[in-house]
């Protein structure tokens, strides 16, 4: 569909997100996006919702909220879409998005010293609305944590708003004594899968590789 060249044309991508960290991640792997459209959605699972089904779901309906405020926009109306979310589970159970600091707290006493599971989905719709998806999992086991780890991580406020109170790329990033499978996917984005859906759909992503000189 489209061909990028040193001087070539490049269409429009919209990230249906307003998380700094995956706009951080796609600029990582030079892909920068013409506009952010971060969409307000119910992130409460459905009853028996498992961690897969409900992060697809999310993922999805973001994909799709995004898709519709974008083809009312002249400007947009062409674009690519993608989203993300990011579910962590112990088990069956999905752990919130800590909010406040008694949610972050039983996060980390339940990830103390355990394995746990880090789901993502990424959705892609192409200009003419064509949907591609990718699901990623990755194992991720915490040291055992002791009181006085839990209530520093607690002080230094870095959980707000993370999947399962933590934020791999901080400060938590020393709990962590194993992980098998993407890093990228624990910090909000799994890049190679996201990637290999805008190259799958010949969206350039070496665009920028190609201009940077």
């Amino acid at each position: 569909m489209f061909r990028s060249t040193h001087q070539g044309w490049r269409p429009k991508l919209v990230l249906a997100s307003g998380s700094p960290r995956r706009l951080a991640l796609l600029q990582q792997s030079g892909i920068e996006p013409d506009a952010l459209l971060p969409a307000d959605v119910d992130e409460t699972p459905l009853k028996s919702e498992t961690p897969r089904e409900l992060v697809k779901r999310l993922a999805r309906t973001k994909a799709e909220v995004a898709r519709k405020t974008a083809r009312n926009r002249d400007d947009l109306r062409e674009a690519f879409i993608i989203s993300a979310d990011t579910v962590v589970a112990v088990g069956r159970r999905i752990l919130p998005k800590a909010e406040v600091i008694d949610e972050a707290a039983a996060c980390l006493r339940m990830l103390s010293g355990r394995t746990h599971r880090v789901y993502s989905a990424v959705c892609l719709f192409t200009p003419n609305d064509k949907l591609r998806e990718r699901l990623v999992e990755t194992r991720l086991r915490f040291k055992r944590l002791s009181r006085e780890e839990i209530e520093s991580y607690l002080a230094s406020g870095e959980w707000r708003g993370k999947a399962g109170g933590y934020a791999i790329q901080g400060l938590a990033g020393t709990f962590a004594v194993k992980l098998v499978g993407s890093y990228t996917n624990v910090v909000g984005l799994p890049l190679y899968e996201a990637v290999a859906l805008l190259d799958g759909e010949s969206y350039p992503v070496r665009f920028s590789w190609l201009n940077a000189a």
